[in-house]
């Protein structure tokens, strides 16, 4: 074994983590704090300078990913509601073809960054607000307001959702599902809204403006009331949840005698991904009996399965088998506090240890992740969107697609180290083009010769919400009080 991380260009030695600051602030970056960094900035920092102190080039990455949350590229002021994102044009960079339709986990991406806003993080502050700091908590707070009614209004027109969200259009003051999700709600990405919600009312509960008190408990009646629908949305007994629920009419309320739920096919949510974040959800809120709630975790045993990266001479390095081990599937570990378990605090080290290594050992320039494809520069399409795009040797689907990388595959290996999960998104937004007048841009090809052109929550918010230490700690506190921190460590060690 090499390295607990592998950067690019240069192996970090040592088993101890390599971000740990100075306690004073250099002069670079005492500068950085007060200066509105160039667009490219990234082509004015070396590897080394980032691997020694992260922290004055992350706050030039939170200021221009910063630059993305506008109106009409990834929300909607209207009504408080994401876009998923915004085409590019492919010579200046300028907006061109909005994405108008959204999910509930670009919801959570949102949410996740509002809280720590809310909470008066400095670094939110720099994403959202920069020229005016203090304002970013109410900035934050009207939008969750915006955002609520939009919600409620939702919930009073489509009642059959039981409150949760399907893939919907967003560009409209009324929102609406997507031609494809008519009667149609997925369970993975409301389980990221639902934390992602819980972690921003804690938030909110915790401020001295009464005016943030009298919104965690609008938000909170919100979820109180999803509490109560979530087993008959999407619970089906004996564990099994669906992964996309079927609904009989979406316009009619759950108690409706001619209402009904079943799971579309054979899909359950059984994998021990970022699914696990709505399984949770129903253990601690579903109103389910021990002997459910047991069943729901032994749903998921057959997937998770022990495996070994041993390649190039990094090895062995046990990590839980991914399903393409993509940089998307950890995406739990930003939610709730599976950190606070020592056995899953290191099994997660050590795939962040096996993705970097892997990247050196095959002379790949980046990280992996599920992501879209690269625009074709004749039509102004996106060619399409890659799933399976991770590793295989730990993977338990073996066809993959490796001719494209992302800067947001570097999320989970920031939660770790930021300085090394930095280093690796600095290698891949060195590229041409990889810069733009929103921040990064979602995915370039390994050849260096096609990005997509396109700007997502999925690939920069993510990355952002790492830099913050994602919400665990807020969803910790808020846990404790609510009585389900045991409950959730107990079971997350078994």
């Amino acid at each position: 074994m090499k390295s607990p991380f592998a950067a690019p260009l240069v192996v970090v030695s040592g088993l101890a983590l390599t971000s740990a600051l100075p306690s004073a602030q250099s002069p670079r970056e005492e500068q950085s704090r007060i200066r509105s960094p160039n667009c490219r900035f990234a082509a004015g920092w070396a590897q080394k300078d980032i691997l020694q102190n992260p922290s004055a080039f992350e706050w030039d990455v939170l200021y221009w990913e910063g630059k993305f949350h506008q109106n009409d590229v990834a929300y909607n002021t209207a009504n408080g509601m994401t876009y998923d994102g915004t085409q590019l044009d492919w010579t200046t960079g300028a907006k061109t073809k909005k994405h108008p339709f959204s999910a509930a986990s670009k919801e959570a991406l949102q949410i996740m960054m509002y809280a720590h806003a809310i909470a008066g993080s400095k670094e939110a502050a720099r994403f959202l607000t920069p020229d005016t700091p203090s304002k970013a908590p109410k900035f934050a707070a009207s939008i969750m307001k915006t955002k609520l009614r939009a919600y409620l209004s939702f919930n009073q027109t489509h009642p059959g959702f039981g409150g949760f969200l399907p893939w919907m259009t967003t560009s409209e003051s009324q929102l609406s599902p997507t031609w494809d999700w008519v009667n149609r709600v997925p369970a993975l990405d409301n389980g990221e809204l639902v934390w992602a919600v819980y972690a921003c009312i804690h938030a909110l509960e915790q401020s001295r403006d009464r005016s943030f008190k009298d919104l965690a408990r609008g938000w909170q009646k919100w979820l109180d009331y999803v509490k109560t629908t979530a087993s008959t949305v999407f619970y089906r007994g004996n564990g099994r949840v669906c992964a996309v629920t079927k609904i009989k009419d979406q316009t009619k309320p759950l108690k409706d005698p001619q209402q009904g739920y079943e799971c579309e096919g054979t899909g359950y949510l059984d994998d021990p991904y970022e699914g696990e974040l709505f399984t949770h959800f129903l253990n601690s809120f579903g109103g389910l009996p021990k002997a459910e709630k047991d069943a729901l975790w032994q749903a998921k045993r057959a997937k998770l399965v022990r495996v070994e990266y041993n390649m190039g001479g990094y090895g062995p390095i046990t990590v839980e088998q991914g399903y393409w081990f993509s940089g998307h599937e950890p995406w739990k570990v930003l939610e709730l506090p599976y950190y606070d378990v020592d056995l899953v605090k290191r099994l997660y080290h050590n795939a962040e240890r096996a993705r970097t290594c892997n990247s050196v050992v095959t002379k790949i320039p980046g990280l992996f992740a599920s992501v879209n494809n690269s625009t074709n520069v004749t039509t102004d399409e996106i060619i399409g969107y890659i799933s399976p795009a991770g590793i295989p040797s730990i993977a338990s689907q073996k066809e993959q697609e490796h001719d494209v990388i992302t800067p947001y595959g570097t999320w989970p290996t920031i939660m770790f180290d930021k300085a090394v999960g930095l280093a690796w998104w600095h290698n891949m937004v060195m590229a041409k083009k990889m810069q733009n007048p929103y921040g990064s841009t979602e995915s370039t090809r390994v050849d260096g010769k096609l990005v997509s052109a396109l700007v997502t929550w999925d690939s920069k918010i993510t990355t952002v919400v790492a830099l913050l230490g994602g919400v665990g700690d807020l969803v910790r506190s808020k846990m404790k009080k609510d009585g389900i921190y045991n409950e959730f460590i107990s079971t997350t060690q078994d």
